[in-house]
């Protein structure tokens, strides 16, 4: 966890140690440790090597990349020094994990650039080029590890790995691009190993994926045709800075891999599959939103919002210091307009809830719309903002600091990692099982909670949360019905049919309800409210709960 005020004090870490070979300090959890502190270029750590355990509860895709894969590795080349070992099934799954399509926050706008981007280079939807062009055209326009080559994903992601300034607001698409069906725009591909962006689960793999590789390059080469993708990120991966050197320092050698001509988009049949996929060959599952919706109606539950509070009430947005407003944040008229009508939700009813000396954190704060007008308008309550992304505390850093605010903190972490106590837990459009997290903090602490969800599509069972939440819901519905609700409460977007938005609002209401309905089961009062207007945004629901 990084703060704003950092100890000049000597920490001391101690790190697990059994012995040395090539290079690489096992348990290779070491290792990983190691190259993340030199690629950090951390000193403020005396770094000791004991023998020692310990036990970590975390969640299923961070127990793949930093328990599973490197202890899987591990064997892997223990069995490689005296016999030919078998490829580890953790590997086999990261490289489907490589081949899904990307899913981002603002990945429609995204997607459509892409199908800008394919239509202007004559590539159709299938990505597939025109047979005119020669091999060094395709060789040039299908360079990855160039930042400047015509992929839109990586464009993107480079972008993100060098601070700079703001970008100039992005131009309108054409019509036949904006009018696009969501079906009909091209997925995302992955770049790094979560997505679009470079984190710390790649600096995390890169030393278990470099000796895997070692092994196969060596003993096992035919086999290498079988991992494009993790080949390709190996290799891209190299190309971000201070990588190359962080590697150097630990004694990692990168190896060079002869370049593969195919791609695999294919299922792995040694992989596991996702929680609760059981359930999929349910055969007294009925799909699709309505009859799941009818059981439950049948069942007493209906879609049903409380009253707003105070539908017409908004801030005087005139009156207030540039810094506070959406504007700064570089977004269009439009978009700002929107933001602005968000935040009048969300903070008349957290400014109608607290109390002089409260403590107020804004979970998932992106850029700190939402914590920089609290903090502003309440002075005598303090606001923290937690947020994992440092470009985007940089920016509400910087703001705050023209506002000359003294009661706004700021911590770069996983909301997991904060253990703070508080008053009141806020989150805007906090993405799919990060608002259920949001509200397990809030129980918790036995805090009030004001929550706007996002990104329904992404809820799924995780170590710590299984759907349905409710007592209610679970005695209605399987998982598998209530992933159909959660995947229908994304068609909400204003390009689909208003029949279709209208289906995907209800069921948006419902799954916030087994929300609402989980929290007053653990004594609180909670309402499902929308926001007004609907307009401002198609994720416009608040979860409000206070404790009794």
């Amino acid at each position: 966890m990084k703060g704003i005020k950092k100890s000049l004090t000597e920490e001391y870490l101690y790190l697990d140690f059994s012995h040395q070979i090539e290079g690489c300090i096992f348990p290779l959890h070491t290792s990983v440790t190691l190259f993340l502190l030199s690629y950090c270029d951390c000193k403020i750590f005396k770094v000791y090597l004991v023998l020692t355990r310990e036990s970590t509860d975390v969640s299923q895709w961070t127990r793949l990349c930093e328990l599973t894969i490197p202890l899987a590795i591990e064997n892997f080349l223990k069995e490689s020094s005296d016999r030919r070992p078998s490829i580890p099934a953790e590997i086999l799954q990261l490289e489907k994990k490589l081949s899904e399509p990307v899913r981002v926050h603002n990945d429609d706008k995204l997607r459509r650039q892409k199908l800008k981007q394919q239509k202007a280079a004559r590539v159709g939807p299938s990505g597939v080029k025109e047979k005119t062009k020669s091999k060094a055209q395709r060789q040039e326009t299908s360079d990855e590890l160039d930042p400047s080559s015509k992929s839109l994903e990586l464009k993107v992601a480079f972008s993100k790995l060098t601070v700079q300034e703001e970008p100039a607001a992005t131009p309108r698409e054409p019509a036949h691009i904006r009018k696009a069906k969501a079906s009909d725009l091209p997925p995302l591909e992955h770049v790094f190993a979560e997505g679009l962006y470079f984190t710390l689960t790649d600096i995390v793999l890169l030393p278990c994926v470099h000796h895997f590789l070692l092994i196969i390059c060596k003993k096992l080469s035919e086999k290498l045709i079988e991992f494009p993708l993790l080949a390709s990120w190996y290799q891209r991966i190299q190309e971000v800075p201070r990588v190359k050197t962080a590697a150097s320092q630990c004694g990692i050698q990168f190896c060079h891999l002869p370049e593969l001509l195919t791609t695999s988009n294919e299922q792995h049949p040694n992989v596991n599959e996702a929680p609760g996929a059981e359930e999929q060959n349910d055969p007294s599952f009925i799909g699709g939103p309505r009859p799941t919706m009818t059981k439950l109606m049948e069942k007493g539950i209906e879609v049903m919002f409380s009253p707003h509070p105070c539908p017409t009430w908004t801030i005087d947005w005139s009156s207030l210091p540039a810094a506070v407003s959406p504007k700064e944040g570089k977004m269009s008229s439009d978009r700002a307009l929107r933001k602005q009508q968000q935040l009048n939700n969300l903070v008349y009813v957290v400014t109608n809830q607290a109390k002089p000396g409260d403590r107020i954190v804004d979970f998932c704060s992106g850029g700190g719309h939402l914590g920089i007008m609290l903090a502003h308008m309440l002075p005598l309550c303090q606001v923290t903002l937690i947020e994992n992304k440092e470009l985007s505390l940089i920016r509400a850093k910087k703001r705050s600091d023209e506002l000359g605010l003294s009661n706004i903190w700021f911590i770069q972490a996983n909301m997991e990692y904060f253990t703070g106590m508080f008053n009141i837990g806020v989150a805007l459009h906090a993405c799919g099982v990060a608002t259920d997290m949001v509200i397990e903090h809030c129980i918790q602490t036995r805090a009030a909670f004001v929550t706007c969800p996002c990104c329904y599509g992404f809820i799924q069972n995780t170590s710590k949360f299984n759907f349905p939440k409710s007592e209610q819901f679970k005695k209605t519905l399987s998982y598998k019905e209530h992933m159909i609700l959660c995947r229908f409460a994304d068609q909400t977007a204003v390009q689909l049919p208003p029949q279709r938005r209208l289906v995907g609002k209800q069921c948006m209401c419902l799954v916030d309800l087994d929300r609402a309905r989980a929290a007053e089961e653990r004594g609180y009062s909670v309402q499902v409210i929308s926001m007004e207007p609907e307009s401002c945004s198609p994720k416009n629901n608040m979860i409000v709960g206070v404790p009794i």
